[in-house]
């Protein structure tokens, strides 16, 4: 009898064990739920009830965003827009409850137009905070000048937000940094000489901002790590320091839309890991460096309205083994289709000719078989072919040949193209039917049709 009185004892509390422990399963860490509530309290608008799995006496590391460690606290917050229409966004403030997270590692606001406010405070808070992403926010006004003291932060991502004032001279203190991403706010001033102490840095990105005045020497101290510097869309101005050329696991260098002058250096030569430069709109000159010592070859290149005066395509521009773009608008190209070997433009998804002397006709680079090609233009040129015997690939979503001397009759296969302008030529014939405007076949010498007025009927 005592040996089955035990037994139920010891079944019962068995029971009564788990359901404690299922109990426990179940709930936050106190101040995890506390902090993480307030933050739903501080939402005033949820269009898509992204946060309605967040819900007092519940498991928070069930909740949509939430991602717990082995101790079961929140070591991800990850607040994303889950629809592409701007009518989705939350609506509301970063609540500084948040700090009450103190396993924190990572944190993610992406594509949150209708969160506003200034800069979170609470991250400082955080001893274990390892990434911070506030990307495409409604957040606005300066950087602490204390961000430097987040000395443990890997990653900083700031893009498409509305920061201003200068970049924080503190941020050299945060030397565990391998990404740091302030593209697309509104960022003044000079770029601070701070690169020294960030031994660990590979992605610098200051892109779209309104940052004026030289790049700075200590830039070049990044050349052991750094992989992509991309500072395009400022109003950076001078020389292109030699120093750059140190850069030598430089993968992608972009300094396009400055004012940056004089000529690129020929130390350039020297950056075998560079696979995509992007330096079009400058004041650039001649002389361009011959970079036939990269790696694989050179899958971007984009020299695109400069001052620049190279005569011919280089061979060693088209070798690369895989090819993405090659731009080349208004560099001072004279010379004809027909003196390109075909494998020199086959293999590119964008290629921009714009504004150049260039002559005789694509009809080989267009025709290619293998529809990798999707946007061609070279417009502004002296091209003469017949254009009705053109029959490019269906993937080519985007072509302009605008303003040169092509004839013959327009072929329906530019049905399937997006974008299309072939205005100021000389063609003739019944246009297909297209979606395009009038102004895509304007100054032809003979075309009819809609979007243009009606052909006149053969007299009998």
């Amino acid at each position: 009898m005592k040996s089955c009185s035990f037994t139920l004892f010891t079944f019962i509390a068995i029971i009564f064990l788990g359901c404690l422990s299922s109990t426990g399963a179940a709930t936050c860490h106190p101040d995890d739920e506390a902090g993480l509530l307030a933050f739903k309290a501080s939402i005033t608008r949820d269009p898509t009830g992204f946060l309605s799995s967040w819900k007092k006496g519940t498991s928070c590391c069930a909740w949509n965003g939430i991602e717990c460690g082995k101790s079961e606290r929140v070591v991800v917050l990850n607040i994303f827009r889950t629809s592409g229409h701007y009518k989705d966004y939350l609506s509301g403030t970063i609540s500084p409850s948040l700090a009450k997270l103190q396993h924190l590692e990572s944190i993610y606001f992406i594509f949150q137009r209708k969160l506003t406010g200034s800069f979170p405070q609470f991250i400082f808070k955080l001893p274990h905070l390892r990434a911070f992403y506030l990307v495409n926010t409604g957040l606005s006004g300066p950087l602490p000048a204390n961000i430097g003291t987040l000395r443990q932060l890997e990653t900083l991502n700031l893009e498409g937000n509305y920061f201003t004032g200068p970049i924080p001279r503190s941020i050299s203190n945060m030397t565990q940094l391998n990404a740091v991403k302030l593209r697309g706010n509104r960022f003044s001033g000079t770029i601070p000489n701070i690169f020294k102490s960030m031994t660990s840095l590979q992605i610098l990105d200051l892109s779209r901002n309104r940052l004026s005045g030289k790049l700075p020497s200590s830039i070049a101290t990044l050349a052991p790590t750094l992989r992509h510097l991309i500072l395009n869309e400022n109003n950076l101005s001078g020389t292109i320091p030699n120093d750059l050329s140190k850069l030598k696991a430089l993968n992608a260098l972009d300094l396009s839309r400055n004012r940056f002058s004089g000529v690129v250096p020929m130390s350039f030569a020297n950056l075998t890991a560079l696979t995509s430069i992007y330096l079009s709109h400058n004041l650039l000159t001649d002389p361009f460096p011959v970079l036939n010592n990269i790696i694989g070859g050179m899958d971007t290149l984009d020299l695109s309205y400069n001052k620049f005066h190279l005569k011919t395509i280089p061979e060693w521009m088209t070798l690369s083994t895989y090819k993405n773009a090659l731009k080349l608008a208004k560099c001072g190209i004279k010379m004809s289709f027909e003196d390109l070997k075909p494998v020199q433009l086959n293999g590119y998804a964008y290629i921009d000719l714009s504004e150049n002397e260039i002559s005789g006709s694509p009809a080989s680079f267009l025709n290619q078989k293998d529809d990798l090609l999707l946007e061609f233009r070279a417009s502004g040129n002296k091209l003469r072919f017949d254009m009705g015997k053109l029959n490019f690939n269906k993937a080519l979503k985007v072509l302009d040949l605008s303003r040169n001397l092509i004839f013959g009759e327009v072929p329906k296969s530019v049905v399937g193209l997006k974008k299309l302008n072939l205005s100021q030529n000389h063609l003739c014939g019944k246009l297909p039917t297209t979606k395009f405007p009038a102004s895509a076949f304007a100054g032809n010498d003979c075309l009819c049709g809609s979007p243009l007025p009606p052909c006149k009927s053969k007299a009998i």
